[in-house]
Order: C-alpha cells, then structure tokens, then sequence
C-alpha cells in the first residue's frame, strides 16, 4: 500500500495532514497482509479475569459478547520522545527540502497516531545543540504545541547553515529522558567533523538508560547514497559550511558511494548489536514504513 501524499493538499494544516497520513494508512493496513497490527486504537482494553468490574463497558459487551474497560486518558500505554535533526544536510535537496519535510510529516503522522492510542509524545528538535524540547505528555493541548512546532520548524527553513552534533544531542536527550520511553530519531547522521564512534556512544548511552531507539535514517537515496546525477559538471554546495565545488560526479562516484556505503552499513551494524531498531529511509518514499516500523517496535514493547 502506498499512500500518495501528492493527494494531500498543500495549503492543509499539519494536523490535518498527519490524520490523513494516518487514516490513509490505516486503510491500507486493513487491506494488506499486516492486518494483525493494533490499531484499535486504546478505547478499551479487554477485560482481565480479577480486574474491578467498575470500568466494564456494558455497551461494547453487548455488541461483541467480550468483556472490554474503558480506557482513560491518564492510562499511557507507552512514553515517547521524537527527535528530528534539523541541522542543514536535513534541507537537501534544497528545491523541495525532501529529507526534511519527510520528516517532519513522518514525526506528525506518529505523533498523531500515539495521541490517538492514549500514548504520550514529547518532541526535541536539534542540530549542533537542542533547539526545542517538550515534555511527554498524552493530552490534546500538548499535541497541538507539537504540531505548532513542527509547522514553525517548516515555515523557518534554512535561514542560516547550522551543522550537527548528533553524539552530544543523544547524550542530552539520555540524560533529560528520566523514565523509561520510546526515543524515535529522525537524523541523516550526517557530521563530517564527529567521530562515528561517538555517535555508537552516544547510542549506547539511551540504551543503557532503559530507553527503546528507533532510528530513521533519512537520506535522498538516489543522489546521496547511489550519487545519481547527470553526466555533466555540477558545483556542490556543502549545506552546513557552505563551502563549493564544481566537479563532474562521475569523477568522485566510486569513491564517493563507497564511502557512503561503509558508513551506512557500520551504522546499521551498531544499531542491531545496540538492538536498536535501524530504518533506511528514503526521503522520496511514502510513508507507510514508518508507520509500519513504528507499529511494530510498539507491539514489541507491551
């Protein structure tokens, strides 16, 4: 199932967006072979032989002969922080800011999916230091900030370049995280001047403070990690420095995608030793993974 976001009205506010991103995901998914995931989403739970009985909806018995409690709001099944690199890689390519808007609707669509099973999202918006970063919380009002801010992160775009410290971001967020929560991580993982060992660190650090990670690796696929582009010269612009230079891509693609290539599979491997969950996400894809991805680390996580 593909959900085709050129559908969706630009003009339409985030919110609105992330429910339909939803909503036409979930379609799919009831039509699709991965039914069986949950998203009945936290109305009731099926009732426990030696639960209060104070709570049973009699309605629900009526209709389907089981046995369901109600569900308040204050019952969070699941904590979770989402955190989106902002840093100015994020931006590329920069005529349609793929990597980052993917992002950015990714993270709305979760949000709004987590608000809609009762669960608490909190947001970080980061680059070389963290730029916002909310509490967890599962009400309507708080979901509305991070739609706020997330509809500001778009509007602001890449005024000035800013780079990444992905590694000291991570070791903040563990650090102000205090209770056990799903950290989902939208990032290229891009920072030329950082050690990747630290990032493993970094990484490590979440994990050994009880936390679950999902990583979403955003990349353009097909001109950054295949470097595809016309056999003609071309001047690169570094995004974060801002730095030029004018070559034929064919000159450097070996070298290039081969560089890349062991970054991206040295990242993946830490990521399953760290059993964190690792995503190759291609910034022109749809969505329907991310949702999926995330359904599934939940369902590992009752």
């Amino acid at each position: 199932m593909k959900i085709n976001f050129d559908n969706i009205k630009q003009s339409a506010s985030l919110e609105l967006l992330a429910r339909q991103l939803v909503e036409g995901f979930i379609t799919g998914l009831h039509k699709s072979p991965y039914h069986g995931f949950s998203v009945e989403f936290a109305e009731h739970r099926l009732y426990n032989e030696g639960q209060s009985t104070r709570h049973i909806d009699w309605k629900v018995f009526a209709r389907t002969d089981r046995l369901y409690t109600k569900q308040y709001e204050e019952e969070t099944n699941l904590r979770c922080l989402i955190a989106i690199d902002c840093s100015s890689s994020m931006y590329y390519p920069a005529d349609s800011l793929a990597k980052f808007k993917f992002s950015i609707y990714a993270a709305s669509a979760i949000s709004y999916l987590l608000h809609k099973q009762r669960d608490a999202v909190g947001l970080c918006l980061f680059s070389d230091k963290i730029e916002e970063f909310t509490p967890i919380k599962s009400t309507p009002s708080h979901l509305d900030k991070i739609f706020q801010l997330l509809e500001r992160a778009i509007d602001k775009g890449a005024k000035e370049p800013k780079s990444t410290k992905v590694a000291n971001v991570l070791h903040e967020i563990a650090e102000k995280t205090h209770r056990r929560s799903l950290v989902i991580l939208f990032s290229d993982m891009f920072d030329g001047d950082e050690d990747p060992n630290e990032i493993f660190k970094a990484l490590q650090h979440l994990k050994h403070n009880k936390h679950e990670v999902l990583l979403f690796h955003v990349t353009d696929h097909k001109t950054e990690l295949e470097f595809e582009f016309d056999e003609r010269p071309y001047e690169f612009i570094d995004l974060e420095s801002r730095e030029k230079i004018k070559l034929n891509p064919a000159e450097i693609r070996e070298q290039f995608t081969t560089q890349l290539t062991s970054f991206h599979k040295e990242l993946k491997l830490k990521c399953n030793q760290l059993k964190i969950d690792f995503i190759s996400a291609d910034a022109q894809s749809d969505y329907f993974e991310v949702l999926q991805a995330y359904l599934i680390k939940r369902s590992k996580m009752r």
